[in-house]
């Protein structure tokens, strides 16, 4: 069994100056899960529309990076809180409301750090109930003696579950950085090594928040490995390879968007076990069509591609592949809108009464591993705070032998928490 693993850490920096639960909430706050989750959605795919114009493969989960940001957010005040919401689609921004189509309010950060943490305890749920493995974890790296705020602290602690660990970045940086890398491999079953490189945290560090996801699951309907077979898989550039493509016929949810059989895009639904996370492919039917299928995904379109879903036989054809990406997210978060959070304009009063504290690198890493038992998949992500459709008749075939997207998503929030696409199976990055 294959599984997928992300990694987001962000950490905050100093810049060198000084600067002087109850019942009716948590209620609000599964009303306002859904509010968060097409909020990260819109973050999702708008991220996507950013990272997609590097070369080659693509892998992330844009639920890691949200959930590691939203932990820095609850320390954010004034414009750098505004910016942040803006960007990633937090619903405490009017403005995210207004996007995403919902009416009301915009959520106080209280409240949106109490839905968020309903979403990070019902994966965690799911895990430990399902037949799949699924872990969301969180952790708070801060500098020992560094006076950062209580009610900061018992927020992110309440909420995302990411307990406070004192390390000394003043004068045993180096060791920080492989405690933290030590956690991150150990909450991904050890995909994602290495994920602070050397230089991203020193003696100027006060906070590191980190995000791991992982996922391992298997098929509802696994594919025999007796009817895995090298095919040609076609790429971008008119040339091809040949790839292990995997086989089987049996009943999916699966659309196609367009007048009947000259439909230029395909919509398949692949559960795992216990149908609580589904793998979703688009795949457009032209071999170099990719290119407009990215232009055209964004939140209200990918709903409309989802609609029409129905379950009906299929021959499905996917390759199987392991991807594995690595992202320094500080340059496309800044071009998003996020400018304030790393530059000495930034805001994080909320963490720490003196007022000299910015962002200093967003770094975001993943892994999957797609095969004919299922998916094992790994996320993580860290911060890092420095001082400074239609039916059709017959049996539709899905072949998916020419580039396409991919995403994982849990089925009871609707959240997208692996997205990706893939441009040759047979290379890893």
């Amino acid at each position: 069994m294959n599984a997928i693993k992300t990694i987001l850490v962000v950490t905050l920096a100093s810049l060198g100056g000084t600067c002087s639960a109850n019942e009716p909430v948590e209620k609000l706050a599964r009303i306002g899960s859904a509010l968060v989750v097409e909020g990260n959605n819109q973050f999702s795919l708008a991220l996507y529309g950013k990272l997609r114009q590097t070369d080659g493969n693509l892998f992330f989960s844009p639920y890691s990076i949200s959930t590691a940001l939203a932990m820095t957010y609850a320390g954010a005040e004034g414009r750098t809180a505004r910016q942040m919401a803006e960007t990633l689609g937090f619903p405490t921004s009017a403005g995210v409301l207004e996007e995403i189509e919902a009416e009301g309010e915009p959520m106080t950060p209280e409240e949106f750090a109490q839905a968020f943490g309903e979403i990070v305890r019902g994966l965690n749920a799911q895990g430990q109930a399902g037949s799949f493995e699924l872990e969301v974890a969180n952790a708070l790296w801060g500098q020992a003696g560094y006076p950062f705020r209580p009610e900061f602290i018992q927020r992110v602690e309440s909420h995302y579950g990411g307990k406070l660990q004192e390390m000394d970045f003043v004068r045993a940086a180096e060791q920080a950085r492989q405690t933290i890398n030590g956690w991150v491999a150990q909450e991904t079953n050890e995909k994602i090594k290495d994920l602070l490189g050397r230089g991203t945290v020193g003696p100027m560090t006060r906070l590191v928040l980190t995000n791991a996801i992982y996922f391992k699951g298997r098929w509802a309907a696994p594919f025999e490995e007796r009817q895995t077979r090298p095919e040609p898989f076609a790429l971008l550039d008119g040339g091809t390879v040949q790839a292990p493509m995997m086989n089987q016929k049996a009943e999916f949810r699966y659309a196609q968007v367009g007048a009947n059989h000259d439909s230029p895009l395909q919509v398949l639904e692949l559960p795992y076990v216990d149908q609580g996370l589904s793998m979703i492919i688009l795949l457009p039917k032209a071999t170099d069509g990719i290119e407009g299928l990215e232009a055209r995904l964004n939140r209200e379109t990918l709903t409309a591609w989802l609609d029409p879903l129905r379950r009906c036989e299929v021959k499905v054809t996917i390759p199987k592949f392991k991807l594995t990406s690595k992202f320094d997210l500080r340059k496309v978060l800044t071009g998003m809108g996020m400018t304030d959070a790393f530059s000495e304009a930034a805001d994080f009063s909320g963490m720490t009464e003196r007022r000299e504290l910015f962002l200093s690198a967003v770094v975001h890493q993943a892994y999957v591993d797609v095969n004919e038992e299922g998916t094992e998949a790994a996320a993580a992500t860290g911060a890092v705070i420095s001082l400074t459709s239609m039916r059709v008749d017959e049996t539709p075939v899905f072949r998916a032998d020419h580039p396409f997207i991919f995403l994982i998503r849990d089925n009871a929030s609707g959240s997208i928490l692996f997205l990706g696409r893939v441009m040759n199976p047979l290379s890893g990055a």
